[in-house]
């Protein structure tokens, strides 16, 4: 788990890998391995052991979300094409290999490790 060093005024955010989700109810903290391109694997605690749900955020947000997720050049491109917490749930697979102009890999990581499991706690915390 990454978390971000800012003044207690601001959001951290908590980037999880889908495989290292905790049950709802553990609490972890623990070293870093870092990867390339966002798959940088910490441990931090995630409340309720559920990713965070971005419908609220601001364009700003998403890009600090992705820029702690070791996606620091390509959160520029989610500021550029202004997409807030609500276009990030609304985004397709094609929408992010296609519409953010960045490259395949770190495009194909930032679909499937983090928007797709966004939208997916989304829908699921929605739905309860």
């Amino acid at each position: 788990m990454l978390l971000m060093d800012e003044p207690s005024s601001q959001k951290q955010f908590s980037v999880k890998m889908p495989t290292d989700m905790p049950a709802a109810d553990s609490k972890e903290s623990a070293d870093m391995e870092n990867k390339t391109n966002g798959s940088v694997e910490t441990k931090s605690t995630v409340e309720n052991g559920q990713f965070p749900d971005p419908s609220e955020w601001a364009v700003t947000d998403v890009v600090d979300y992705f820029k702690a997720a070791g996606f620091e050049e390509q959160a520029t491109a989610f500021k550029d094409q202004e997409i807030d917490g609500k276009s990030l749930l609304l985004m397709t697979r094609n929408d992010v290999l296609t519409g953010l102009s960045i490259k395949l890999g770190p495009a194909l990581k930032i679909y499937e490790y983090h928007v797709k499991p966004l939208q997916t706690q989304h829908l699921k915390s929605n739905a309860a």
